[in-house]
C-alpha cells in the first residue's frame, strides 16, 4: 500500500531529539519550544508564535484571544474541517457560511460582505488543500467594518500571497504540524500575531491561565494546550528545511499533471492564479458529473489497487453534529456539497518517491478506463 502520507524525518530530526533526552527537557519548559515559536514566527513575518498542542488548539485559543463570545458572528467556509468551527460554537458565537469556489476550492470571497450585519466581529480565512485564498479583498472588507481576521495556514506552510508569506495576514494566524503537513512535529500547532496582547493572552490560556505569582490562583479559565520540548526539537529541524520542502511538492505536482494529463473526467488541481503557485499540500482531484461514480467508489477502486486515498472534507452545514444543534437548516452550499462527494486526494505526503507517484498514475489510469 502506497500511503496517501509519509513524512521525511532525515534531517536533524535525531540529533535534537537526542539532546532533548541528554538533557533531560523533555517537558514544555524546554529550550527548543521557545528557538522554534521564534524562528517560525519570524519566517511568516510576524512578531510572536505561541506552540500549542495541535492545530485545532491554536484556532481555539485565537478565537478566545480575540474575546469572541455570545452574541458575535463568525463568518467562515462551509468546505473546511470541523476545528474551525468548535470553539466558535462553544463559546457561544454564531458561525456564518459561505460557499467555496469552485476552481480554486477556497471560500467564494463574493459571498462574504452580503453576511455581514452588526454582530459579525470576525471572518475566519481557510486556505485550503494548495493555494490560498484572496486575501486583500477579504482584508478590505475587513477595513471596512471592524472586522477580525483569523488566518488559518494550517495547510500552507512555505506557500505566499502576492511574494508574502502565508500566515502574516490578518489579526491572528494558526498553523498546524500534523505529520501530513510540510513541517510536522507529530502532533503540533501554533498562532502567530503582531497583537502583544493577543499573544499574552494565548501564552497564558495554553497554560490553564496560571499567574506569576499566585500560580494556582485562577482569575480565567484556559487549556493545557502546551507543546513539549520533543515536538519542537522535531519542528526546528523540520523548518530547517521548509524550501526543500516547497520545491518538493511542486515538483510531485508537476509530476502528477504531465502524467494524468489527458484522463477524461476529473478536474485537476489549478497550477496558479495570479496571486499565487500552488504549492500542492495535497493533490486533490474532482470526478466531473459525468463520471458515473463518485469519489467514494473511486477511493474504493484505488485501495484495491494497494492506493491510499483520503476524502475532501465535508460541508459544516451538512455535519451531523451541527444539524442536531438545529444549525444552518435549510442552507444550501452547492459548490461545497459537489466538492464533498465527488472530491479525494492521492498519495501527496513528502517521503512519496517518483516510483510510487508512477503507481498511483497507473492505478488512476485504470480505475478511469474501467
Amino acid at each position: 500500500m502506497i500511503p496517501v502520507n509519509e513524512p521525511l524525518l532525515d534531517g536533524n530530526e535525531k540529533k535534537y531529539l537526542q539532546k532533548c533526552i541528554d538533557t533531560g527537557w523533555i517537558s514544555s519548559e524546554g529550550p527548543f519550544v521557545k528557538q522554534f515559536e521564534e524562528q517560525f514566527s519570524t519566517r511568516v513575518e510576524r512578531s510572536y508564535g505561541i506552540a500549542v498542542s495541535n492545530g485545532t488548539a491554536a484556532i481555539d485559543v485565537a478565537i478566545e484571544a480575540l474575546d469572541i463570545g455570545s452574541g458575535d458572528e463568525v463568518i467562515l467556509p462551509t468546505f473546511t474541517i470541523i476545528s474551525c468551527i468548535g470553539q466558535i460554537i462553544r463559546s457561544g458565537a454564531k458561525p456564518v457560511l459561505v460557499d467555496s469556489d469552485a476552481l480554486t476550492w477556497n471560500m467564494d470571497i463574493a459571498q462574504i460582505e452580503d453576511k455581514i450585519n452588526p454582530r459579525t466581529k470576525a471572518i475566519m480565512v481557510v486556505h485550503i488543500y494548495g493555494l490560498p485564498v484572496d486575501l486583500d479583498p477579504v482584508l478590505n472588507i475587513a477595513q471596512k467594518y471592524g472586522l477580525k481576521v483569523i488566518e488559518d495556514a494550517a495547510e500552507m506552510h512555505g506557500q505566499t500571497y502576492k511574494g508574502r508569506p502565508c500566515g502574516s495576514f490578518g489579526d491572528v494566524s494558526t498553523f498546524s504540524f500534523y505529520p501530513n503537513k510540510h513541517i510536522t512535529t507529530g502532533e503540533g500547532g501554533m498562532i502567530v500575531t503582531n497583537d502583544k496582547q493577543v499573544a499574552e493572552d494565548g501564552r497564558s490560556l495554553r497554560n490553564l491561565c496560571f499567574q506569576p505569582g499566585k500560580r494556582f490562583v485562577h482569575e480565567r479559565l484556559g487549556w493545557n494546550l502546551r507543546l513539549t520540548n520533543l515536538q519542537a526539537a522535531l519542528g526546528l529541524a523540520q523548518l530547517e528545511r521548509l524550501d526543500e520542502f516547497v520545491q518538493r511538492k511542486r515538483r510531485m505536482g508537476a509530476r502528477y499533471n504531465a502524467q494524468l494529463s489527458g484522463i477524461p473526467g476529473i478536474q485537476f488541481p489549478q497550477p496558479h492564479t495570479d496571486y499565487a503557485e500552488n504549492i500542492y499540500w495535497v493533490y486533490g482531484l474532482v470526478l466531473k458529473d459525468e463520471v458515473e461514480f463518485d469519489a467514494e467508489e473511486a477511493m474504493k477502486r484505488l485501495g484495491v489497487k494497494g492506493i491510499g486515498c483520503r476524502p475532501f472534507f465535508w460541508p459544516m452545514h451538512e455535519q451531523p453534529v451541527l444539524q442536531r444543534m438545529g444549525l444552518f437548516q435549510g442552507e444550501r452550499y452547492p459548490i461545497a456539497e459537489h466538492l464533498a462527494r465527488r472530491g479525494f486526494y492521492i498519495p501527496s505526503g513528502l517521503g512519496l518517491t517518483s516510483d510510487d507517484q508512477d503507481r498511483v498514475c497507473e492505478a488512476l489510469w485504470e480505475i478511469m478506463r474501467d
